[in-house]
Formats: structure tokens, sequence, C-alpha cells
């Protein structure tokens, strides 16, 4: 029996993960703990973690895993920095003091974390890692894997084939030629961050007309039908520069990238809409390719694209797949489950677990938990005041309190791997209420406020209300609302542009539907989240609507929460106006001032 520990770091989203006999034990992002979002900083804390949950010192492991190849990615980058010279000097003076001091030295900075450990330390190639995050967990016996990202050491996607406990990749683009690139430039241009606002160009795209897609086309993106493409880099800068996009691509687009912060125009909208246009084309085209190489009905999904859910939904309608499972925490966090996985049975040959059903990601409720006693020493400690109450009770009064249009912080059982909050670390309202979006955008998220929240559905009524009929507990799959529940728009409503969509109902569920009459949907499952399916069933039972709002328990520029203590501080710093803390309910008008003496910082020993 095999301990394996899986690493990514480095470059965004760090993550460590635990596989003990083939099963995951733990696994966690770094971010969580340092409440620095996207903490690309070695994973002390989440490692720590990792190996408190399986109850092993670090010299007991058999085997660590990293979750790609440094030397191969400075190499790549030399290369890059060498062709493009003398230009992107100010590039490589920026990253080369990283690589000269942590990168390069990868194994021994693991070795120095992990103290005592003596073992082998095997590195995995990203793609590699993507591939086995994909296909090892999923609940298919043998499928296609297609991965797509920004890059990794020189590839940018690739695709190949599971079978048991084998996994092969048979071809590969590679960099500079990239679709998460592309997506990226767009983000950029947008005014969002690099690889943290891709998924608002997904929500900005459904307010804007996609006319720039032919100029896209012709002009930046040269598609064969096979899905490989080309960039044309004369229009973007990240090859050599600090900045994705180029004076030229400004020219092409009328204008220069939108300043961060200030407003949207239909500019924007439309360029939103053009490139998720583009990115569903490409892998729609990738993935018939894919199928048509293979002849396989399944298909396993990882990498940052897989992130974007429209076009899974896409892919899953118009596909040539009958099934698709994409993993959860699809961006490079996932690696650390990739290289620990192939570690366990690539390099081991195990085989894998059979399952009579479900995966092997247990719904990813794979971080810390927090039991009744240390939440109460956390409340005595920060003098709040909170109801103890039976699970019965608790769900019967958070379901009413949701009810009468409350808005409720949720934290229960283990923390949510990947970068969804999935019913435990969550911030849930009631879907039926036409004010739930602005309100838990403005007032408690603090966010952009075109940003749609998603909807967790019982499973068992999934169908009643969404035009989808496979599982989707990841959050990953967007669906149209069944026509019995959307609401027409008038001719004037018609008439409005963009944003002036934003306040017009468009279904009996207005807080979850888009402007397209689109929602992002989780499924909630008896079997792996019993307390939040509980409180669905108890709501369904009170309003007929078996259907919650649910958005990440955070407010923008900050992680998820973690800890009993980050959720109170959020709590309190937010207009939320209820929170439930396992077992206790706190009603926000009866709590102290938050107090300046308590140590705020995140750390996962509370005591």
């Amino acid at each position: 029996m095999a301990t394996i520990l899986g690493i990514s770091a480095y470059y965004h989203d760090s993550a460590a993960c635990l596989v003990r006999d083939g099963e995951i034990v733990a696994a966690a992002q770094e971010e969580r703990f340092t409440r620095k979002k996207h903490d690309a900083g070695f994973p002390s804390h989440a490692v720590a973690y990792c190996l408190g949950a399986g109850g092993i010192e670090p010299s007991r492991l058999d085997y660590v895993g990293f979750y790609d190849k440094p030397l191969l990615k400075f190499e790549r980058l030399l290369e890059n920095y060498c062709g493009v010279a003398p230009r992107g000097l100010r590039s490589f003076l920026t990253a080369m003091p990283v690589w000269l001091k942590e990168k390069l030295f990868t194994r021994d900075r693991i070795r120095s974390a992990l103290g005592g450990y003596a073992g082998p330390v095997l590195f995995a190639e990203h793609h590699e890692s993507h591939a086995a995050s994909a296909f090892y967990p999923s609940p298919f016996a043998e499928a296609a894997v297609l991965t797509m990202d920004g890059v990794g050491e020189w590839a940018t996607s690739s695709y190949g084939v599971g079978r048991g406990k084998d996994l092969e990749l048979f071809a590969e683009l590679h960099y500079p030629h990239s679709l998460g690139m592309l997506y990226s430039a767009f983000t950029y241009y947008t005014g969002f961050k690099v690889n943290s606002g891709e998924y608002k160009v997904m929500g900005l795209a459904p307010y804007g007309t996609p006319r720039y897609v032919d100029l896209i086309f012709d002009k930046l993106v040269q598609l064969k039908d096979d899905g490989s493409f080309k960039l044309n880099l004369d229009y973007f800068n990240y090859v050599h520069g600090l900045t994705m996009t180029n004076g030229a691509f400004d020219r092409l687009f009328a204008g220069p990238p939108r300043k961060p912060e200030s407003p949207i125009t239909q500019r924007e909208m439309d360029v939103a809409a053009s490139v998720q246009v583009v990115t569903e084309e490409i892998v729609l085209r990738m993935a018939r390719h894919v199928q048509r190489e293979t002849g396989l009905a399944n298909l396993c999904l990882a990498g940052g694209v897989a992130l974007n859910c429209v076009a899974n939904g896409r892919l899953l309608r118009e596909g040539p797949f009958e099934r698709l499972w994409i993993q959860p925490a699809a961006g490079d966090a996932g690696g650390a489950v990739g290289v620990a996985l192939a570690i366990e049975h690539k390099v081991l040959g195990n085989a894998r677990r059979e399952r009579a059903e479900g995966d092997g990601m247990k719904g990813s409720y794979l971080g810390p938990a927090f039991s009744g006693d240390e939440i109460a020493r956390f409340l005595a400690a920060t003098g709040a005041v909170a109801e103890k109450l039976p699970l019965p009770s608790l769900i019967e009064r958070t379901a009413e309190l949701l009810a009468q249009e409350k808005v409720v912080g949720w934290l229960q059982g283990r923390m949510e791997f990947g970068p969804r909050a999935l019913g435990n670390r969550s911030i849930l309202g009631d879907p039926r209420s036409p004010r739930m979006q602005s309100v838990m955008n403005l007032k408690i998220k603090f966010r952009e406020g075109f940003r749609p929240f998603a909807p967790s559905v019982l499973r068992e009524h999934l169908s009643e209300y969404f035009e989808l009929d496979v599982d989707s507990p990841y959050m990953l799959l967007v669906a149209p609302v069944r026509a019995p529940h959307r609401i027409p728009m008038s001719a004037e409503q018609q008439r409005l542009f963009g944003i002036e969509k934003l306040n017009v109902p468009r279904s009996s569920i207005p807080a979850v539907t888009h402007v397209d009459y689109s929602a992002r949907i989780q499924t909630v499952h008896a079997e792996t989240n019993p307390t939040y399916h509980a409180l669905l069933s108890r709501f369904h039972q009170l309003t007929g609507c078996p259907v919650l709002v649910n958005t990440s328990f955070n407010v923008r520029g900050e992680p998820i929460v973690c800890t009993p203590r980050d959720a109170y501080r959020c709590f309190m710093r937010t207009e939320l106006e209820h929170l439930v803390l396992g077992p206790y309910l706190l009603d926000k008008a009866k709590q102290p001032p938050l107090r300046d003496d308590v140590d705020w910082r995140s750390e996962y020993q509370l005591d």
C-alpha cells in the first residue's frame, strides 16, 4: 500500500494532495490557508493539512510527486527569450530571479519542507498531470482525455486515451499557440486580471453580440478542422512582453484595453461574446477530432479551459461524446491530484479501484473540517453570540430564513477542493427573489453586478427546471432553464442593450437565470452531501422550489473561507444576515462589534 503526496506550485493555485492505496485522502489549495488569492508559493500549509488528515509523518511517505518538470519549462523560457531577443528583456529580468532562487531547485525545496523525507521525488509533465487528474478519478473504465490550458512545459493542449490503469497521450499543441493564452489575452483586453478574471469574461459574454468572430478567425486564429490552430503573434505581446496584447491588437478592435475598474462598455461585451464563441468552436473541433481518432464514447477534461462551463455545456449538447467527466479542480491545483494518481497507476502499476457508481473525487469535499467543539472554542474566544441546534432544527430554521429571503453564510463539513463552493463553504439565498442577485453581488460579494449566480438543485428534480439530464455535481455545466419556467421578454425589453438587460427577470428563479436563459448548475446528491441535500429538501417542502442560490463564501479579491474564523470575519464585514457554523446559528443583529484584539489570520489549528 503506497502513500503518495502530490504537489503543484509556482505558477498559480498551488495545492497538495494525499493519495493512499489509490484513494484520495485529502486535497487543498494553499490560498485557503494563507488567505492570498491564487497563492503560487510552495504549499506548506496545504501539505501540512494533507499529512495531518492522513495521519502520516513525512518520513513515512512512499513517494512525492511534482505536477510538472521545471527544467523542461525553464528550457522553454530560455529558448523563447533567445528567439525574440533583444525584445523581452524586461520580461526576462522579471522572471529569472524566482527561477534562480526557487523553481530550479524544486526537489531540494520539497525535501527541505518535508523534513525527514528521503524517498523518491518524481516529476510528471504538466499535461500528463492534467490528464491523470481527469481520467483516474473519473467513473469511466475507458475514456478519451482532452486537456487544454495556457501552457505547461511546451504543451498547451493534448489528447489521449485512458484504459484501466493505463493512460497514454497521443498528440499535443505547443506554445505559443494556446487556447488558454488566447482567452487570457481577451481577459486582459476587457480589463480583468489574467489567470483570475477569465470567468468574468464568460459571464459578460451573454450581454454582448459576437460581432468580432469573423475578425478573430480572419486575423488572429488560423483554425483547422481537427481543432489545431496557430495564433498570429503579430497581435500578441505575451511571448516577449509583460502584457498580453499590443498596439496592433488595439487597432484591430478600435481602442486600447479597458482600464481595470472603469465602466464596461458595449465593446467589451461584444469582445467577450466573440472570444467565447471562438473558444467554443475550437473546443468542439478538438473534441470531434479526438472522438474520430479514438472511437470512444466517454471524454474526460482538465486544464484551465475545462473550467469554461459554457463551452462544456455546448460540448455535451452538440459534441460527439455520449458522456463527459470534468475534473472539478481542472486548473493547476488539480495537478497535485494528477501527479499523485499517475505515480499510483502509471509508475507503480496498481489497478484502479472499481466503483459501483460515482467518481473518485468524493464530491470534491477533500479539505479541512471542524468539529462542534472546535467551533465552540472559537466562538467563545471571539465573544460571538450563537445558538447551538440539533441538526433537524438547524435545517428547519435555516430553510425558514432562506424562504424569507434572508442571505445565509453556510460552513459545514469538509472544505471543497477546486474553485467552486459546493455547499460546504457557501453563501445561500432564495433563487425566486428578483432582488437577490443585486443584493448578493453588491452588498455581500462586493463584485460586479453583471456576475451570474449558480443554482444548487436537488438531483431528483433537475429535469423539472433545466434542460439537462446528466449529473453536474461540480458546477461545471451550463444548460438552459426549461421553457415553462421562463418569463418571455416584452417588445420593449427586447430592445434593451448590454447591462440594461440585467434587471429583467428571466424565469421563476431569476436570481440564478442569466440573461440568455442559462444557468451554471450544481446537482446535489444525498450520497455525497446529506446535510446540504437535507437543507435543499426542506426548502423545497416550504416553498415548492428545489433550488437554492449557491455562491462561494468569500468577498471579491479573497479566497473562499476555510475556517470558522474566516467565515465569521466575512460575516461581520458584509451585509450577510445569518451564519451557520456547524451546529451553530448566528444572527448578525445579536453580534458584538468585531474585536480588534482578535488575530484574524486564518490558521488551520484553531487552538
